[in-house]
């Protein structure tokens, strides 16, 4: 397999700004792909190590060309996460003025970020979506468009200018990118961690996710992602993608995914991997009942009554 990790390009996306953040990514070849599924396929067919990937924002929520590649490709998993904070720049080709803009582009996750602003600074302007803010920026090059919105460092790269700089609708905007591989065991749990998985239910039912989610709060989960996305089977058919605080390895996690196993048709497991908003020193204690102490007591306690030992 190569040495090489790909990831959603072409150079100067805010994809490749993140993937280097990664101490590892220093060791490896970074290699861009016109779109996240030609990423992701690289590593299921053994021509590269991993690949890096947007999957949320805070925003919109999920990335959808994501989370459907996760759900029905063939399987991969989550190694690790990173955040990075998102503001746009508005690049044009060399005097280029606001009043000459006609057409801008970006990434489609890019629109609801810049909405407001779009609407009030270029209110006649035509939106046209790109495969990514650098290509986007890569067609104002080429003359295609007026406009792309994407980080001020592409600016360079294209040969471009930042009309306008800090462009963004929500303080604080940020965007999660995952790295993925094929599918291995998970990482020793680093105290701060969330597993990813991908739920079916039997058969649609009043209460049918009220169930699906009480294996999570019933041992105390806290669950930080939760997104429908259709099976193709047919209006009304729907999976669930979940993230949830702990690790596989901690005893109320696999419990949960036990329990879950039973009750589901399929059960995706995405990986479970370290947080990147907190450090292990911020994890909330468990709730009453759910350390894995509680749970081992509680196993040995039905050992015993099953011996006649109680």
């Amino acid at each position: 397999m190569s040495a090489s990790y790909t990831y959603l390009g072409p150079e100067g996306t805010f994809t490749e700004v993140a993937l280097r953040r990664l101490p590892e990514a220093a060791t490896r070849e970074l290699v861009p792909q016109v779109s996240v599924q030609s990423a992701l396929d690289a590593v299921r067919d053994g021509a590269a190590e991993a690949a890096f990937v947007p999957i949320e924002n805070s925003v919109e929520g999920g990335i959808t060309t994501t989370l459907d590649e996760l759900v029905a490709g063939r399987p991969l998993m989550i190694y690790r996460e990173v955040l990075l904070s998102i503001t746009f720049a508005l690049l044009v080709r060399p005097g280029t003025g606001l009043d000459a803009i006609r057409t801008v582009t970006a990434h489609p996750a890019a629109q609801p970020q810049v909405r407001n602003w779009l609407k009030a600074r270029l209110p006649d302007a035509r939106w046209e979506s790109a495969a990514s803010n650098a290509d986007g920026a890569r067609l104002v090059q080429e003359g295609r468009y007026d406009a792309a919105f994407a980080g001020e460092f592409a600016a360079a790269r294209y040969g471009l200018e930042a009309l306008e700089t800090g462009i963004h609708d929500a303080e604080n905007a940020q965007t999660r990118f995952v790295l993925v591989g094929r599918p291995a065991r998970p990482a020793a749990p680093s105290g701060a961690d969330k597993t990813s998985v991908v739920l079916w239910q039997r058969a649609d039912h009043p209460g049918g996710l009220r169930d699906l989610l009480g294996e999570f709060s019933g041992r105390g989960i806290n669950l930080m992602l939760l997104q429908s996305r259709p099976t193709g089977a047919g209006i009304g058919n729907y999976c669930f993608c979940i993230d949830a605080e702990g690790h596989i390895a901690d005893r109320r996690m696999a419990e949960a995914l036990t329990g879950l196993k039973r009750v589901c048709p399929e059960v995706r497991f995405l990986g479970s991997y370290p947080r990147a908003d907190i450090g292990a020193a911020d994890v909330r204690p468990p709730f009453a009942g759910t350390s894995d102490e509680e749970f081992m007591a509680a196993a040995e306690w039905v050992a015993r009554c099953q011996d006649g030992r109680f």
